[in-house]
């Protein structure tokens, strides 16, 4: 399945630049892409996060790009990575390791080929590590994992030890309603075209520091 989902993404999403961050090119499906033909041809195709750039993550990768002294040197984990968006962002601003993890398979062939794409090596790992220990690294960039309440809730209490253990953590997100608002500080501001929205809708999302 892996090289035939490779070949799709290569044939049927274009390289372009992602709205708002032109430094990186993702491979982004459009109306012609065919991706309800993919997801009919597999059961446990899921929804294609991967395929658009959401608002959380363009901000971030925004910030991260901005700043690189946030991630210079430092060892970097992307949690929820889908394009691999923030964590392409990571390795151009001069990370010393990047590591991408994702739970679908779709989002980590994505983010192999969109890092491939950008000239960057990043690590990518399919797995939910968020019912695990802390990882070994400096810092941790989430983007967009605030949307559904059972998600949210699981990733914050994971965000509670990493943050214990002394793991550094910047959150990307457009506001969305499960977001732990009372947990974080605004760090910036930045307006986005949520899902890489073709129409230049915009709207405001925020770079925050989890606050432990």
């Amino acid at each position: 399945m892996t090289t035939d989902l490779e070949a799709f993404i290569l044939d049927r999403l274009p390289l372009e630049p992602a709205p708002g961050v032109p430094e990186i090119r993702l491979h982004r499906a459009g109306p012609r892409s065919g991706l309800m033909r993919l997801a009919e041809a597999d059961p446990g195709f899921g929804s294609p996060y991967w395929a658009r750039p959401w608002g959380g993550g363009l901000a971030l990768a925004r910030h991260v790009l901005d700043h690189p002294e946030i991630v210079a040197g430092k060892r970097v984990l992307d949690l929820g990575a889908g394009s691999g968006l923030v964590a392409i962002a990571a390795a151009l601003a001069g990370a010393g390791a990047v590591r991408a993890v994702d739970i679908d398979p779709y989002a980590a062939t994505a983010t192999r080929l969109n890092a491939a794409a950008n000239g960057v090596a990043v690590e990518v790992t399919r797995s939910d590590i968020t019912g695990g220990d802390p990882p070994e690294v400096d810092l941790m960039l989430v983007g967009d994992l605030f949307y559904d309440p059972d998600l949210a809730g699981r990733v914050t209490a994971y965000l509670e030890r990493c943050a214990a253990s002394g793991i550094a953590v910047l959150i990307g997100d457009p506001f969305r309603a499960f977001l732990p608002t009372e947990r974080l500080r605004v760090v910036a501001e930045y307006p986005v075209a949520d899902y890489g929205d073709a129409q230049g809708a915009m709207r405001a999302a925020a770079v925050f520091e989890f606050i432990g």
